[in-house]
């Protein structure tokens, strides 16, 4: 959102990705949205290489507890013994093999970090010499010690300046270009109707708590408590008048936003969200503030700004939220921007920002217990700065050709099996399955790195200068997306770096990328087990496509535009089927008493559900009509279902699980298992699934989308 380094997921809110980056699950992206969620001042430490298993051929069968029915938890048939042994490090919320690998690509990003800053020059101007700069000012501890909380004097002042509704705007706008913040998200992504041109979009932006649930239910009346006591922190660290009556204001202001909001779920129709008009209509309908400051400030160009199109996510939301601070006093305004000023910078200041943002963000709603290691965070924040050059020299050290080539040919299988499920698809029209055929041809599989790479020649990096830096990498990356504006999107930018494990769909281009750095056991093996492949990154390539046929991504068409091109009773049939598949996650319980939101998960799920059935279907395909191989005695079959469920062998901290499944739009790892397998046909069968079985469902029961 408007102030943070940018991702895909905060430029483009259609991306779907295989797994959310929350908690400590991929610092160096968790970053890119926020800087300050992740900080730590522990000495520095040499990198401790983590290997998720050893086996010879793909599946760790030592993890497996045969002492579960694999009909009553396959989940924890699969993995339970080593989740009983794993785990979680007092710096995660969570682990598990994306974990995991991600740790390793961390420890080698940090060695191309190293290696760039063994030189290091007064004015850096290359960018190896700006990667070595960025890292070093980061691991600085005892400049950033020295300096407490001045870097933010300058931000502080534009704060205190804050006394109508224009300085308010132009500080909303200026957030664009530092650690400011605003509640309005502005972004320049692919048009929904017109997706070969950029299109200027604003949303409601995110609050200090994870979700408006946060806020209004009851369950969560504890971690309001909490927030309340680190907005007063941090307040009394900037020395700012009254800290805690204004801690109260704020978490009561925040709490009259958050009712203006849209639940996460209605945020999730991309029909809803896409609300065209002019910047004038938007003062029409939201009037109480200056829209076209904001704009202004933001750098949009004030020539013709009144009569300029943009793309508006939620007018109700936003016209509610511009009614409240409109008729808030400007003493809590200006101690609320000031409180999440220090929030989002609390990384590049000194110690005792660090540990007020951990304690909060980190351990109270994540559960993690320890700081992580100073060298770790310096990684993160150099990535969410500077990430594309680390990206190519991590692909030319690490991503082997071959590698590209082998899971090249897996995408192939796996889209040959879904063309032919879609050609023999028994509940669509005629018409719309050609349709649906002609989509999956036209998709673009993107593996392993882009074909191009990001410039950072304009941008200024400062030995010694940690805060600077990370402003200047904001302001930097914000002028990179104003440069899209008013034109053709570029086929070729990603939204992911090599170095990130994960996965994603962009249903506006048509397409699907998959990183360098998932491109590793457990998900894919070049010399382990073909049916194991199969089922791990096979699975996840099935995911990423089954995304265009989910209830998000089936409304954009063979070319990303944003239109009905089914027929009603397409819509109908396919509306049924999502709602009874989504009631078997809704009564899923990921803690006594909490259960998962069918509806915010429900794309995940169907994209695990075709993902799974696609990889069976791609494995059989890949066999040519001879008997699969038995592999330690187990089945082609029996190995492509525990290749998916080795993949989802995550254990969390109770706190995490709870703010996933509120949050999260991606369900809980059991879930991820159980709940797509026992709708398949072929798992009864190769595990001898019963009726009686905890996981039995009656053949009627079972829910066959794609």
């Amino acid at each position: 959102m408007t102030g943070k380094l940018q991702t895909k997921s905060s430029i483009w809110l259609g991306a779907v990705s295989l797994l959310a980056l929350t908690g400590h699950a991929a610092l160096a992206q968790d970053t890119a949205k926020s800087p300050a969620k992740t900080t730590s001042s522990a000495p520095q430490a040499a990198p401790t290489p983590v290997k998720p298993y050893d086996p010879t051929w793909g599946f760790d069968m030592a993890g497996m507890d045969k002492a579960i029915k694999p009909g009553n938890n396959f989940f924890l048939y699969a993995n339970g013994t080593y989740l009983k042994n794993i785990v979680i490090p007092p710096d995660r919320s969570s682990f598990g093999p994306f974990i995991i690998l991600a740790e390793t690509a961390r420890e080698r990003v940090q060695k191309i970090l190293s290696e760039a800053g063994k030189n290091p020059v007064a004015e850096p101007k290359t960018t190896e010499e700006k990667l070595g700069a960025f890292y070093a000012s980061f691991l600085d501890e005892a400049k950033a010690e020295q300096l407490g909380a001045t870097p933010l004097k300058a931000d502080l002042e534009a704060i205190r300046a804050v006394k109508d509704a224009p300085s308010l705007a132009r500080l909303f706008g200026q957030a664009t270009r530092g650690f400011q913040y605003a509640p309005f998200g502005i972004m320049i992504n692919a048009d929904d109707k017109d997706p070969t041109q950029y299109a200027l979009s604003l949303h409601q932006g995110s609050l200090g708590l994870p979700d408006r649930d946060y806020y209004l239910k009851p369950e969560f009346a504890a971690k309001r408590k909490a927030y309340q006591a680190y907005i007063a922190k941090m307040l009394t660290l900037i020395s700012w008048p009254q800290p805690e009556q204004e801690a109260a204001h704020i978490l009561a202001l925040e709490t009259d936003l958050a009712k203006a909001e849209w639940s996460r779920t209605e945020l999730r129709n991309p029909v809803k969200i896409y609300n065209p008009m002019t910047v004038a209509d938007l003062a029409k309908k939201a009037p109480g503030v200056n829209w076209h400051d904001f704009l202004e400030a933001a750098g949009i160009p004030a020539s013709g700004l009144e009569s300029r199109r943009l793309i508006v996510g939620e007018p109700t939301a936003l016209a509610g939220m511009a009614k409240i601070l409109s008729s808030a006093e400007y003493a809590t305004l200006q101690a609320w921007l000031a409180f999440h000023l220090s929030d989002n910078a609390a990384g590049y200041l000194s110690h005792n920002f660090v540990q007020a943002s951990f304690d909060f963000n980190d351990r109270e709603l994540e559960g993690s217990p320890q700081l992580p290691v100073r060298w770790k965070l310096a990684v993160s924040h150099s990535e969410a700065a500077m990430g594309w050059a680390i990206g190519k020299i991590y692909v030319d050290q690490y991503f082997p050709p071959e590698a590209k080539a082998r899971i090249t040919e897996l995408t192939q299988d796996v889209k040959a099996a879904f063309a032919n499920r879609l050609a023999h698809n028994s509940w669509m029209a005629p018409a719309t399955r050609e349709a649906a055929g002609r989509k999956l041809q036209n998709f673009e599989i993107q593996v392993g790195y882009p074909n191009k790479w990001r410039d950072y020649a304009g941008l200024t990096i400062k030995p010694g200068d940690i805060y600077g830096n990370g402003a200047r990498s904001i302001a930097f990356e914000w002028q990179y997306n104003l440069g899209h504006l008013d034109k053709k999107v570029d086929r070729n930018e990603w939204f992911m770096t090599p170095q990130t494990v994960n996965a994603y769909n962009d249903p506006n281009q048509v397409e699907i990328v998959f990183p360098a750095a998932i491109l590793q056991p457990p998900f894919f093996d070049p010399k382990g087990d073909a049916a194991v492949n199969y089922g791990a990154i096979g699975g996840v390539i099935g995911h990423e496509m089954t995304h265009s046929f989910d209830d998000e991504g089936r409304q954009y068409d063979e070319h990303g535009r944003l239109h009905q091109w089914w027929t009603p009773d397409d819509v109908k049939r396919f509306s049924a089927l999502a709602d009874r598949f989504g009631k078997q996650y809704d009564a899923f319980q990921v803690l006594p008493g909490v259960h998962l939101n069918g509806k915010l998960t429900m794309g995940e799920n169907i994209a695990d559900l075709g993902g799974l059935t696609l990889a069976l279907d791609a494995y059989h395909a890949s066999l040519h009509g001879q008997p699969a191989p038995v592999v330690h005695g187990l089945s082609g079959d029996q190995r492509v279902f525990l290749g998916w469920a080795q993949v989802w062998r995550q254990k969390l901290r109770e706190d995490s699980i709870r703010n996933r499944a509120v949050t999260d739009p991606h369900s809980a790892p059991e879930a991820r298992v159980n709940i797509p397998m026992h709708n398949i046909d072929a798992w009864y069968d190769a595990f001898g699934v019963k009726q009686g079985d905890a996981l039995y469902l009656a053949p009627k029961d079972r829910v066959k989308i794609w």
